[in-house]
């Protein structure tokens, strides 16, 4: 029951890198240094005071950056593969007893793979509401992303299980939206002569 609680703790915190780099690390730092997480053997790191300032500083600068219309696309294009890193580094460090090889492997597919589909997810929908608004509607958007990092990370560290539950839903409307998509555009290319 641990291993499936630390591999949903890890899954819900690399979701919630998909929508912000730096918040679960710093939301693991707090929870690591109050007691409330335990990490994963050489990811202790994660919870001392030099980390927690730097995961605070960075988090500040990528909230801030993602207020200012246009730089929050270049970050988006930044933040890509440091989510995908980021979520990989969340889920390894949050599988405590468990073979190497099957942590590594669950953190890169799972936890890399989660942030991935988030952070694209997030992209297009900021891409979408650049094209439609001029950058003006972003705010509403990186608020809440910004609003599904936090949320997702404290989720997934006090109640793993109901962060796994929550992310399945929301990866369920992701498809379902995204098949929608499809096949309004493929209505759109055959009823065009």
């Amino acid at each position: 029951m641990e291993n499936l609680l630390s591999i949903c703790l890890g899954i819900g915190m690399s979701a919630a890198c998909g929508f912000r780099v730096f918040i679960p690390l710093l939301v693991m730092s707090i929870a690591s240094l109050s007691g409330h997480l335990t990490l994963s053997q050489g990811f202790q790191w994660i919870g001392t005071y030099p980390a927690f300032m730097a995961f605070a500083t960075a988090s500040v600068l990528e909230i801030a950056a993602y207020y200012i219309p246009w730089v929050d696309n270049l970050i988006d294009t930044i933040a890509g593969p440091a989510a995908v890193v980021a979520g990989i580094l969340v889920a390894a460090s949050s599988i405590i007893h468990m073979d190497p090889l099957l942590k590594w492997s669950l953190a890169i597919i799972a936890g890399g793979g989660t942030a991935a589909i988030f952070h694209g997810s997030t992209a297009l929908v900021r891409g979408a509401s650049t094209a439609l608004t001029g950058g003006v509607g972003n705010h509403a958007v990186a608020t809440a992303e910004l609003g599904m990092s936090a949320g997702l990370s404290i989720l997934a560290i006090a109640l793993p299980l109901l962060s796994i539950i929550v992310i399945l839903a929301l990866l369920l409307f992701i498809i379902r939206k995204g098949f929608q998509k499809l096949i309004k555009s493929k209505r759109t290319e055959g009823a065009a002569p």
